[in-house]
Parts: C-alpha cells; structure tokens; sequence
C-alpha cells in the first residue's frame, strides 16, 4: 500500500523578505544629518543656535583640524 504524499496548499517561499519603509524613514535621518554636518562645517551658524562662545570656538577647532 503507497505511502501518501502531502500536497502544499501554499508555494514554497524564496527567502526573500520584502520590507517598504515610509519615505519618512529615510527622509528624517538624512535631514538630520545634513543639518548636523552643516553646523560642523560652519561654526557660526552654531553661534547663534547655542548663545555659548565656548560651544563656537569648539567647533571652530574641529572645522580647522579637519581642514588641515
């Protein structure tokens, strides 16, 4: 007497994972960034957000050893 065989009522799965993000998910990281390296790249810009001259000449510092 044969053996019966089970049937798949689903195809079998590749493996691969499809994962969509909102373009909100890429969108706010990558702002922040930009706005982040613009205040590294241009101290007195950082000035006038943080009203502390110590935070400006910081980044002044930075701006300079990595322009060298």
């Amino acid at each position: 007497m044969p053996a019966r065989s089970h049937t798949r009522l689903h195809p079998a799965t590749t493996g691969s994972v499809d994962i969509r993000l909102p373009w909100w998910a890429l969108a706010l990281p990558a702002l922040a960034f930009i706005a982040l390296l613009a205040l590294i790249l241009n101290p007195s810009d950082a000035h006038a957000a943080s009203g502390d001259p110590a935070i400006t000449h910081l980044f002044e510092r930075v701006q300079q050893l990595l322009a060298r």
